[in-house]
């Protein structure tokens, strides 16, 4: 520490010092000689009486005493000069460069120059080792400071006076509360009486100070007696690690954040339902994660180490894939770089699937990761696949639908002419008296009524109707079939060859859905054989089979693969081209067979060719017709009412009713026949299902408001199959009876008789 630190007790000027006793030391001296002086002239004077040599010697005494006193002053002068002044002189510069001041020593008499050189060299050195402890006190890089037993500061480092703001003298002579406040005392106070015993105490902590907040300390207090007292004093060593403890705070902070986001990595990458492979820069997998184990088939550990494209890329594209890489990991050099694409990847066994990559660069430090995740696409093209079949099959339905309908308007606007045409040949065959006449309205009728089936088939395949169950006769099943398609098969050069039992019992079933099953089969075998040389023949047989049936529809053609055999009768399969076939025919075969209680299975013929067989089961009581009520014979004489917007079907219905000999009336408008049922008598009513204004069925609602038994008896002529029935679902009252057009002599007679008898048909 500097002499700044001295108490204030200690001289401050030796030169006066030496002054002081210099002048006690001539007193001291000059006193025995001026008391000897006047001891001697007392003797001599001090009598009253002097002698005369006494008197006459006075003068010379007086000279006597006063050069005593002269050479005394006059000695001591000279003794000042040559030895008092030059000490005092020194000892005050010497002094002054004690307390800091100058360093340049007084001029002195030759005697003195030997001592004034060695005091220089004194003075010189005891201020060059003054400045270089005030520097190294200084350049310590603690807040080193003495603080006197009263708490006062008396000296401090440049450290110090920086971190409280202050210049030196801002600091020195004032307390330790008013420069860092009351907190600071009270750690002097507590570590204070044990200092004082002459321990060196040492304390770390946070403290807050009056002008710089909380701050973190390392603090050791020294004890330290000044020169010249007797108690003892503080020599305080701080070291600042605020910024240090924060930062270690910091890095503990972000070190729980790296660990939470190292446990959160990890588990995601455990729990991530994605495959997740992580290479260093040469593709050396440094993590596999269990979605990954499961999805290849390799264990973390086999993984390790390896190449990424050894475990993961089939050989095939394994060039291919690395020159990939390559390039990735060229164009990464410039940043983090993401790609996704989709590819083909192998499993440990060797078999490949679909995946999707998405690869990402990770930086850390001066390496490189590159992290891939991976999705198995299987389950998603499957999904795709099924999808895109799903919208065919819908496009498919749609389509069917849209040919269903306008196959529909066709049927329904043909069935009225022909409605017509069966009926006016119906009568020229019963009313022609010659015999060629008769035949050519025979050949007419049957024309007619062959178009009439025809349209029927047509119509029963487009409408959508619960299967019905009646006694069915395979034999018209398999005539209807061929007429449907005869066409097609009679121009594509192909043969068909029949063999059914006519003897056949009746099965129990619809025959619609079982006409449109024998028709696709037949349509199918015409598509095989088109790109067949001739002969091309197709052969449909029935026979009794036990209790069953057994039908059989052959083709020449070149049969069907094994691997699609198994699939033929799955819904939308199909192995022809976009617009030759929807793949539900065979579907639909199968679904009616086993509908109707039998099976349908498909072989090749050893002959080349395929092979269908359907077996349908034997009704029970094996019965061959619906016989007609009986009084459907007896029956005659009814009144009935025909209303249709059409005239000539109007006047064909009218005919045949009054050839089974009842008498008929004609309307074309609901609204005029509605006043003559008030007013006239009327057994039976046939009413048109399509009429402007008041259709069939509201026109038979308004029949059962007025007579229930009446609305039981009228009939809805119709030739719309079609969206017919819906409409007539929600009539009023009791089922409705339906003849449907085109209708011959005996479709009249038969629901004519069941109205009459009270049965409800179903449709003619």
């Amino acid at each position: 520490m500097s002499q700044s630190a001295q108490p204030a007790t200690r001289p401050a000027n030796g030169g006066q010092d030496l002054s002081r006793r210099f002048a006690g030391l001539l007193v001291l001296c000059g006193l025995p000689l001026l008391l000897l002086v006047a001891g001697v002239a007392w003797s001599t004077y001090g009598r009253a009486e002097l002698t005369a040599q006494a008197r006459e010697h006075v003068v010379e005494h007086l000279l006597l005493f006063v050069g005593v006193v002269a050479t005394f002053v006059i000695l001591a002068l000279l003794v000042w000069r040559q030895f008092v002044a030059p000490a005092v002189t020194l000892a005050r510069s010497v002094a002054e460069a004690g307390q800091g001041g100058t360093t340049v020593l007084p001029d002195v008499p030759a005697p003195w120059l030997g001592l004034r050189r060695q005091l220089e060299l004194s003075i010189a050195e005891q201020q060059a080792k003054i400045h270089q402890l005030r520097a190294m006190i200084d350049g310590i890089p603690l807040r080193t400071v003495y603080v006197d037993p009263d708490l006062i500061y008396r000296d401090a480092n440049r450290e110090f006076l920086e971190f409280v703001g202050k210049p030196r003298e801002g600091v020195i002579g004032h307390s330790v509360a008013e420069i860092l406040g009351p907190k600071v005392v009270e750690q002097y106070q507590i570590l204070g009486e044990r200092v004082r015993r002459g321990e060196t105490m040492r304390w770390e902590g946070w403290i807050p100070f009056v002008t710089r907040g909380q701050r973190y300390l390392q603090v050791s207090l020294m004890p330290y007696v000044a020169v010249g007292d007797t108690r003892v004093g503080y020599l305080t060593f701080t070291r600042d690690l605020t910024e240090l403890k924060l930062g270690e705070q910091e890095l503990a902070r972000n070190m729980e954040a790296l660990a939470r986001s190292e446990s959160m990595n990890k588990a995601v990458v455990i729990s991530s339902l994605d495959a997740i492979i992580v290479a260093d820069e040469n593709w050396k997998v440094v993590e596999f994660n269990p979605a990954a184990e499961a999805l290849f088939g390799y264990s973390r550990a086999e993984a390790l180490g390896s190449y990424s494209f050894d475990l993961v890329v089939p050989d095939s594209m394994r060039a291919l894939h690395i020159e990939t890489m390559e390039r990735y990991k060229a164009k990464s050099d410039v940043g983090s770089l993401a790609r996704r694409f989709e590819t083909i990847s192998k499993r440990r066994d060797g078999s490949t699937f679909p995946v999707e990559y998405s690869v990402n660069t990770v930086r850390t430090g001066d390496h490189r990761l590159f992290m891939a995740h991976v999705r198995d696409l299987t389950e998603a093209k499957r999904m795709e696949a099924e999808a895109q079949a799903s919208r065919e099959r819908l496009h498919q339905v749609e389509k069917l639908s849209a040919m269903g309908s306008l196959l529909a308007g066709v049927a329904h606007e043909l069935n009225n002419p022909l409605a017509i045409v069966i009926a006016q040949s119906s009568l020229l065959v019963e009313k022609a008296t010659a015999e060629d006449v008769k035949r050519r309205g025979e050949r007419i009728h049957a024309a007619a009524e062959r178009c009439g089936r025809i349209v029927k088939s047509f119509l029963a395949m487009a409408r959508q109707k619960p299967p019905q169950r009646e006694p069915v006769a395979i034999g018209e099943v398999v005539t209807a079939a061929l007429e449907m398609v005869n066409y097609g098969v009679r121009s594509s050069g192909i043969e068909v060859e029949t063999a059914v039992d006519p003897s056949l019992p009746v099965i129990t079933g619809d025959r619609d859905l079982l006409t449109q099953v024998i028709a696709n089969l037949l349509i199918n075998a015409q598509q095989a054989l088109m790109d067949r040389p001739s002969p091309r023949r197709v052969t449909i047989g029935a026979r009794r089979d036990g209790d069953a049936i057994a039908i059989r529809v052959t083709d020449n053609g070149p049969g069907i693969p094994d691997e699609i055999m198994r699939r033929v009768f799955e819904p939308y399969f199909t192995t022809k081209p976009a617009g030759v076939g929807t793949g539900i025919g065979l579907s639909i075969c199968r679904n009616v067979v086993e509908a109707h209680g039998g099976s349908v299975s498909l072989s090749n013929r050893p002959e080349g060719g395929a092979q269908f067989d359907i077996r349908l089961p034997v009704a029970i009581g094996e019965e061959q017709a619906m016989p007609l009520p009986a009084a459907a014979k007896a029956m005659g004489g009814l009144a009935v009412l025909i209303v249709d917007d059409e005239a000539d079907v109007a006047r064909s219905l009218a005919e045949i009713v009054e050839g089974l000999g009842h008498h008929a009336t004609t309307m074309e408008r609901p609204a005029d026949a509605l006043e003559s049922i008030g007013r006239d008598r009327i057994d039976i009513v046939f009413a048109d299902l399509r009429m402007p204004g008041l259709d069939g069925v509201d026109f038979r609602d308004r029949i059962h408001l007025r007579d229930p038994e009446l609305a039981r008896r009228t009939i809805i002529v119709t030739g719309d199959t079609v969206a017919g029935p819906d409409r007539l679902a929600r009539a009023e009252g009791a089922e409705v009876v339906v003849l449907e057009k085109p209708f011959t002599f005996d479709d009249v007679r038969t629901v004519l008789a069941q109205v009459m008898a009270g049965a409800v048909p179903t449709r003619h």
